[in-house]
């Protein structure tokens, strides 16, 4: 599914027009990356968490030249999803 998919489903079920839908769901995932980019994470309740997660050192190697590389500390956005919401997934979708 995509963000256009969305938009569709979400003005198709609200009768809402499109271009709010759009302007809404843009505004959501700004913020979202903003207040991640500030250094604060995101709690929606029933829905999961975007979080930041500290990666420590660690050493590398570029295959290429044979070298060993230092990596060093970094900070990366990471989704946690709430409870509620793997036991739905789990229980819904059939296993592949």
């Amino acid at each position: 599914m995509t963000k256009a998919d969305i938009v569709t489903n979400v003005a198709d079920q609200l009768g809402i027009d499109k271009a709010d839908v759009q302007a809404t769901i843009e505004k959501f995932m700004k913020e979202v990356k903003t207040s991640l980019e500030n250094g604060e994470n995101v709690y929606l309740r029933g829905f999961g968490s975007f979080v930041i997660k500290t990666r420590a050192p660690k050493t590398g190697r570029n295959i290429s030249k044979n070298v060993a590389v230092q990596i060093p500390a970094h900070n990366i956005p990471s989704f946690k999803p709430a409870k509620i919401f793997v036991q739905s997934v789990k229980s819904k979708v059939p296993v592949a």
